[in-house]
């Protein structure tokens, strides 16, 4: 195989909050590999939680790009085996390059990974559209910029979470999922999740920092509504954990290394009784596209980091109200544009 990196910047169509962070411009870099004359590509958009640059990531590819490019691909998760002893330090350089594979073995394959997976006959939920953190008139005017879409999540913090909700639940009936980023405290939660059951929220997502267990234990417990770990559950050795205190979890590619952890994340998940969500970052097409081949085997979607880029790298899903639209595109249905790929 043939690597090469590029590094791109997102802008984005407006600042972008959580209660911890915001953004205006996202870094990201995307891998493409070659073999027999197709492409696969691979993305792993920088984030300020994780601190994990992107030049950290381009580094440490090109430090093992021997490696790489001795390596004559025919299956997706053993080349995710050979490599991970390399990448164990930086999951979004193992994301990059794990989708990357996925995607041109798909190709290889000629269909859609969704269809060489067996994922073909289900219908994959509808994704929500994220109203991130800002004053209750902007997040109000944001939803609806974006009306008719089946399910928002909402980003809040502090105390003044549940009356910011209420202001939002006056101007839609469509579902709420609720995520305080792990900003509350037990008691708050326990409370809040009382309020928002009453505001038709379907569940809180990550609301105690990652590694409060005794904290969640107490949560889970009392909670009126179901608890989604997020950052608490990053990888698959964190699901045994999460099992006993949380009801679901969301999966993302860059926090457990790809497609091909995160699939066997999915599966075990379910198995477990956990409800799953396929989740995302802000991030291009490139790698909403690669998730978007897991959505049938998840309970909820929340697939909308890509509207919020204010740039086209590449082509492949789409995302009308919620519901995917899938390219003709084998792979993971992704087409780099040729302004990026000099």
């Amino acid at each position: 195989m043939k690597m090469t990196l590029f590094r791109v910047d997102l802008p984005l169509r407006h600042t972008v909050g959580v209660a911890r962070e915001s953004t205006c411009v996202v870094r990201s870099l995307i891998v493409r590999l070659e073999q027999d004359g197709l492409y696969g590509y691979g993305e792993a958009a920088e984030s300020q939680y994780y601190n994990v640059p992107v030049e950290e990531s381009q580094e440490l590819l090109a430090e093992i790009r021997e490696e790489i490019e001795e390596y004559t691909l025919a299956d997706p998760v053993a080349f995710w085996g050979a490599m991970a002893p390399h990448l164990e330090s930086n999951r979004f350089a193992q994301c990059a390059l794990d989708v990357a594979a996925c995607d041109l073995w798909g190709k290889m394959r000629e269909k859609p990974l969704y269809k060489l997976w067996g994922y073909g006959k289900k219908v994959p939920p509808e994704s929500s559209y994220t109203v991130s953190v800002d004053t209750p008139d902007f997040m109000i005017a944001k939803m609806k910029d974006q009306a008719g879409w089946p399910s928002y999540k909402i980003k809040v913090g502090g105390e003044d979470a549940v009356n910011v909700v209420r202001e939002l639940r006056q101007h839609t009936n469509a579902a709420f999922r609720v995520d305080a980023t792990g900003t509350w405290t037990p008691d708050q939660t326990v409370k809040h999740s009382e309020e928002l059951k009453a505001l038709n929220v379907e569940f809180i997502e990550q609301p105690l920092p990652p590694g409060d267990w005794e904290g969640m234990r107490y949560v889970h417990a009392r909670s009126a509504l179901p608890i989604m770990a997020d950052e608490s559950c990053a990888t698959e050795a964190d699901l045994d954990q999460c099992a006993s205190v949380f009801d679901g979890v969301n999966v993302k590619l860059v926090k457990c290394g790809g497609l091909t952890p995160a699939r066997r994340m999915l599966r075990r998940a379910a198995k477990w009784g956990l409800k799953t969500m396929a989740g995302c970052m802000v991030e291009s097409t490139v790698a909403s596209s690669a998730m978007a081949q897991l959505a049938p085997i998840a309970d909820y979607l929340d697939l909308d980091g890509t509207l919020f880029v204010d740039k086209t790298v590449a082509d492949g899903i789409l995302l009308e109200r919620g519901r995917i639209i899938y390219p003709a595109e084998n792979g993971t249905g992704v087409t780099l544009r040729k302004r990026v790929a000099v």
